[in-house]
């Protein structure tokens, strides 16, 4: 087993979660968290940062699948659990209403947490080593730590929303308060990533440790810190901090769309497989069928579905009343990394931000987009509410199944026109706090 995934399932035992309050697991043959806390050496370090890379992978396609399905993105029709067509979608017994102590809530809250706890022990471990670390190289470890640590609570945020998150966490017996809603959230998120960028200002040129899927030279890794500010600026909605944040970032409206910092995935020595490829004709996770209605004519990002084949399987499929004829195919393969950020993200929270300001350049952004997927120049009206429009439109096929849908129509007031297929389905605006958290 390569040590990749022996660090990462290491952590996973030593760290795991049912709330945010951690239960240490002794382990009499690997290191334990005092050890690591306490005196680590630099190896020990570097397994922290390699592991803190692994965790962030845990339960990853169980948070895009459910913040897809709520989205109306796809569905899930392969009829494990009767939860993913019925209570996701706000259906059957108990309608309407969100299990606050069932897996749907739970399973993604403390699997992001886990990697919250990861970086505060990679943090406390390098503010007490023993490894005569230069301050350049302690604050590349806590600009790394604070970055992920930051994307980590994004994640719970997205799906918590109102409901606030925790940011302090360090202590397990004196957890800090929940956020008061999802303005305060942001911001404490946005306030991490800027301590990670002074960190990583500081940090010299390159880590001393290596972490799969990240930039090794500090000032890459400070450009994907940038990038994820840029994203939470324009969730909150402030558009000259995005553009700033966008400028120091890897965007480039010339570059490639998929310029993008990554999660790795492998199938030698035990390492994890993407979990969100869909094996052709099994695992049936099936596009809800406007994704296809509304689409330009020619717009190659349809080619993110593909049709089953009726050879294989009956067409379509049908399950509690929901059907699907296109299965969802993000990824040519189970190695194939899952981006966490690409640059068609960041030219179109370009477009974004420059709405209301300079609608010509928004539409040269948009232009970028469209051209890329085939469809020509946009050429209908360029007042704020039409780009709005436009921009929804191509966020929607651009990150189709990269967990957007659901939070852009949100932000923008616009979940009731998500669709339903049932009558008495619910869009919901947020998941329950988990009930252990109340």
């Amino acid at each position: 087993m390569n040590l990749y995934k022996l660090l990462g399932i290491a952590l996973i035992l030593l760290f795991s979660v049912s709330s945010c309050e951690i239960d240490e697991i002794p382990n009499p043959n690997g290191p334990s968290l005092e050890s690591f806390e306490n005196g680590a050496t630099a190896a020990d370090l570097k397994l922290l940062a390699t592991g803190l890379a692994s965790v962030m992978r845990t339960d990853l396609g169980f948070y895009y699948n459910t913040v897809s399905i709520v989205g109306r993105e796809y569905y899930d029709l392969n009829g494990v659990d009767p939860r993913y067509t019925g209570e996701l979608l706000g259906a059957g017994a108990g309608a309407g209403v969100l299990d606050n102590n069932g897996f749907l809530t739970t399973r993604s809250f403390a699997a992001r947490y886990r990697a919250v706890k990861n970086a505060n022990v990679l943090i406390t471990a390098v503010e007490n080593s023993a490894a005569g670390l230069s301050d350049e190289e302690k604050n590349g470890y806590y600009g790394y730590a604070k970055t992920l640590k930051a994307y980590a609570l994004l994640l719970v945020a997205n799906r918590q929303y109102n409901n606030g998150i925790r940011v302090e966490v360090s202590d397990p017996d004196n957890l800090g308060p929940f956020t008061a809603n999802h303005d305060n959230s942001l911001s404490e998120i946005q306030a991490l990533l800027g301590e990670a960028a002074t960190d990583l200002a500081n940090g010299g040129d390159n880590f001393v440790f290596s972490a799969p899927g990240f930039d090794s030279s500090v000032g890459g890794f400070w450009e994907f810190n940038k990038a994820l500010s840029a994203r939470v600026a324009i969730y909150q909605g402030n558009k000259s901090n995005a553009l700033s944040y966008l400028n120091d970032s890897y965007f480039d409206l010339n570059g490639g769309l998929d310029n993008s910092t990554d999660h790795l995935f492998g199938g030698l020595g035990g390492n994890d497989l993407n979990p969100i490829f869909f094996a052709p004709n099994a695992d049936l996770y099936l596009a809800q069928s406007s994704f296809l209605t509304d689409a330009e004519a020619g717009d190659s990002r349809t080619g993110k579905v593909t049709m089953l084949d009726t050879a294989v399987i009956g067409v379509p499929v049908t399950l509690d009343g929901l059907s699907g004829t296109h299965q969802v195919s993000l990824y040519g393969s189970n190695t194939s990394p899952i981006p966490i950020i690409r640059n068609e993200e960041l030219i179109l929270i370009y477009a974004e931000a420059n709405i209301g300001s300079d609608n010509n350049e928004a539409v040269a952004a948009l232009n970028v987009v469209r051209n890329a997927a085939g469809v020509g120049d946009y050429t209908g009206d360029t007042d704020d509410a039409a780009l709005v429009d436009e921009l929804l439109h191509q966020r929607r096929y651009s990150l189709f199944g990269e967990g957007h849908r659901w939070i852009d129509m949100r932000r923008y007031g616009r979940l009731d026109e998500l669709p339903n297929d049932r009558d008495g389905d619910e869009v919901f605006e947020q998941f329950p706090r988990p009930v252990l958290e109340q």
